[in-house]
């Protein structure tokens, strides 16, 4: 039987494939190792997915549990890749190091496009390749052309039900057969890890609206100031909604001050805010509280919070976000265009007491169609073949709700419905226009 390697960076990811083993989504293996990975820009001083508080829970499911920036160091795991001269002397050395000898391994990864999970599958040539879903992100496409060597090696795409009914566009364009990880098992496993972490959690008087934080400003979505100003208007929704316990779970990486403001907001509101500073799972927090309300900006909790615990939830700040987003490829145009798609905003006090969470039918009949236009226009050549279907839904459905999720210029670019006029339509696909606005651009710079 092979060796299996699960390569995870997040204690999400390591649950959701604690899941998939548990669901039998993973054939029997001679032994399983849990590789570690550290993404954090100081991961020297973060604590990493083994350091969580209830990773202790997870840990029994694999036989081994190793350290990949400890193989690597002194370099960064999200940067570092092997040469391409330099991968059998590595093979050999991974090999010796853990202990394989001459088995036959097989990778379960996440993000494929980029290391560490492509550095990974590089040094073992060989190997037969299994990639999972991490959240909401991977339902939009591929996001950089792979190697076909390297992409015809992956044989599935896990992910959770998030969305009932939506298939990721991952890696579609190999013709990756999608699986889902079953629901069951993964609720089993968060039930394990709340109950690992109940010292972690608060005990507030009644059932809290809980806001969920993302440290949107490290990764260049806004500034510090704008994401301050954000958990503001959570606070303001949430207490305006009625809900006078609110309870706010920073993202782990984030500093303190990053939620001061906040808790200036709920003390001169009068409502009382409650800072949870460990880094537990949200979905730990679901089990453990049952919050009458979950608020968040564009968190893949938000999807879990509503389909797999049926809990109210509001968005706020997606629009902004969208509107501001860059590049247009930008890999959170997904999550934001389905938060924003699928739930309601916290402004809209009915909106929010009358939202339902999304079924299949509802989601095959809207949100699939939006995920594949929006997929197609972020990525045209590797998802040529979903221009029929992108064109279909901008000639019908461009409304000034979903206008949001698109901008003129990258549809004139394309030459899609909504860019510019039909009779004009050519322009964006003839060379010898291209070659005019090339030669435009090169004479003004002259002149300037």
């Amino acid at each position: 039987m092979p060796t299996q390697i699960f390569l995870a960076s997040t204690l999400y990811g390591a649950a959701t494939l604690a899941a998939g083993i548990d669901a039998g989504s993973f054939p029997p293996a001679g032994r399983r190792i849990l590789l570690t990975s550290n993404h954090a820009v100081t991961a020297e001083v973060t604590p990493g997915v083994t350091d969580m508080p209830g990773f202790a829970a997870l840990r029994p499911r694999f036989d081994e549990v190793l350290d990949w920036n400890r193989v690597i160091e002194p370099q960064h795991p999200s940067t570092w890749a092997p040469r391409a001269e330099d991968v059998p002397i590595w093979e050999r050395q991974l090999r010796t190091l853990w202990n394989l000898g001459e088995d036959r391994v097989e990778l379960i990864v996440e993000s494929l496009q980029v290391p560490p999970a492509q550095s990974l599958c590089r040094l073992f040539p060989g190997a037969a390749v299994d990639v999972y879903a991490d959240g909401l992100m991977s339902y939009g496409p591929t996001r950089f052309r792979l190697d076909p060597q390297l992409g015809m090696r992956v044989r599935r795409v896990l992910h959770l039900d998030l969305v009932p009914g939506l298939e990721p566009l991952l890696l579609t364009e190999f013709g990756v057969r999608v699986e889902l990880v079953p629901t069951e098992p993964f609720l089993k496993v968060l039930a394990e890890l709340a109950e690992a972490t109940a010292d972690e959690a608060p005990e507030p008087a009644g059932p809290p609206a809980l806001l969920l934080g993302q440290y949107l400003s490290a990764l260049d979505l806004m500034t510090l100031a704008e994401e301050e100003e954000l958990h503001v208007s959570m606070v303001r929704g949430a207490y305006a909604l009625g809900h006078r316990e609110l309870v706010f779970k920073p993202h782990p990486g984030a500093p303190a001050a990053y939620w001061r403001r906040a808790e200036e907001e709920a003390e001169r509101l009068g409502a009382r805010l409650t800072v949870i500073a460990a880094p537990v799972l949200a979905e730990t927090l679901y089990q453990r509280l049952r919050p009458a309300l979950v608020v968040g900006c564009f968190s893949t909790g938000l999807l879990t919070a509503a389909t797999l615990y049926g809990l109210p939830v509001a968005r706020t700040g997606t629009g902004a976000v969208l509107a501001a987003l860059t590049p247009y490829p930008n890999s959170n145009r997904v999550p934001l265009a389905l938060v924003d798609a699928l739930l309601p905003d916290l402004a809209d006090a009915e909106a929010v007491r009358t939202w339902t969470p999304p079924t299949a039918e509802r989601v095959r009949a809207e949100p699939a169609a939006l995920l594949t236009a929006v997929g197609f226009t972020m990525q045209p050549q590797i998802l040529a073949a979903r221009r029929p279907a992108a064109e279909a839904y901008l000639a019908k459905r461009l409304t000034p709700q979903t206008w949001r999720y698109f901008t003129r210029r990258r549809l004139t670019a394309l030459g899609l419905p909504g860019g510019i006029p039909a009779q004009l339509s050519f322009l964006p696909r003839s060379r010898a226009v291209r070659r005019a606005v090339r030669r435009m651009g090169w004479l003004r710079r002259v002149v300037s």
